[in-house]
């Protein structure tokens, strides 16, 4: 079992991602739900759920894992970065005081049987790491009944835990917040060279691996940084690893306008010169939302919203002009 905390003097280390949080008795630490309680750090959300949905797997985003297909989506409290845009800050900023588990494991794995098209269970909302053993404990369950796991994450996690996670999720979003450190110590709270380091660490071991970057006017903008992302994504994890450049509108702490949709294609023309797969998401644009075969350009997914049509591919997920495999995670059913 991976360690993720131990004794440090009079109080308690969480080993659990890159804070390293210390914890003296009755604190938590910055995510707020990860509590000494006296003989250890106890996950004080275990069970509780914020958010529980049947969605599109074009939703987290993902467009390369089972396209078409859809997920039920999970969720719980609290975030070990703040970041003061978060989308979903009612429930990744503030725990509430009384925290009651509503929904059983065995319920979650009943539903996830029961609807249709479903491929299986999607750890999103808040930061799922955070919930590192009511994750674990779900996944493998929802495994044994031959379905798949997705984690929907900001990627800030030691190295340990993360390969522990591996062994249990099947498929990862990651978030690229930036591709500078001063954003993220700034508006995040956190470091880069973290989330850089889980980033590689997914690619290596082959799992499926999605990457998106919420663009803010401003912030993270600038076309020359971009290009610097881009490459590094295609040099450090591949260029077949779908990237998805989603539109900001402010929110929580940040009132910063919404990022134009001419600032968002111009990034995603640039990424598109390092990756095969960039994506738009968050507009009202149909640009961004085709996938097209790297191999021969033919058209093999047609988006709008979150309805996805499926043209040009064999059952293997392979394009049928020039045999390319687009889709390794695919099924027609």
């Amino acid at each position: 079992m991976v360690p993720l905390f131990k004794k440090s003097y009079d109080k308690f280390e969480c080993l659990l991602c890159p804070h390293f949080c210390k914890l003296a008795y009755g604190k938590t630490g910055i995510c707020g739900v990860r509590k000494n309680t006296g003989e250890k750090i106890e996950l004080i959300t275990y069970g509780v759920l914020s958010g529980y949905s049947l969605d599109p797997v074009e939703k987290k985003p993902l467009y390369h894992f089972f396209p078409g297909h859809n997920i039920l989506s999970i969720g719980s409290f609290g975030c070990n970065m703040k970041c003061d845009f978060c989308q979903n800050f009612h429930i990744s900023q503030k725990v509430p005081e009384s925290l009651v588990p509503e929904v059983t494991i065995s319920k979650i794995i009943k539903d996830a049987l029961s609807v249709e098209k479903n491929i299986g269970i999607a750890f999103t909302y808040n930061e799922p790491i955070i919930s590192f053993e009511y994750v674990r404990d779900v996944a493998e369950m929802v495994k044994k009944e031959g379905l798949y796991t997705v984690m929907v994450s900001n990627g800030y996690v030691n190295s340990e835990p993360l390969n522990k996670i591996m062994e249990f999720i099947d498929a990862f979003n990651i978030d690229l917040k930036a591709f500078n450190n001063s954003f993220y110590k700034k508006l995040t709270g956190a470091e880069l060279e973290p989330v850089k380091n889980s980033l590689k660490q997914i690619a290596r071991l082959g799992k499926h691996l999605e990457i998106t970057t919420l663009i803010i006017p401003g912030q993270n903008d600038d076309e020359k940084e971009m290009a610097l992302q881009s490459e590094w994504i295609a040099e450090e994890l591949g260029k077949d690893i779908p990237f998805h450049l989603s539109r900001y509108f402010p929110t929580y702490k940040r009132d910063t306008p919404p990022t134009p949709e001419g600032s968002l294609k111009k990034l995603f023309d640039i990424a598109a010169v390092n990756l095969d797969y960039v994506y738009m998401g968050n507009t009202q644009s149909n640009t961004g939302q085709k996938t097209i075969c790297s191999g021969c350009g033919t058209e093999v997914t047609v988006r709008s919203g979150y309805n996805t049509t499926l043209v040009n591919l064999d059952e293997d997920g392979k394009c049928t002009c020039c045999g390319k495999l687009v889709y390794k995670n695919f099924t027609f059913s």
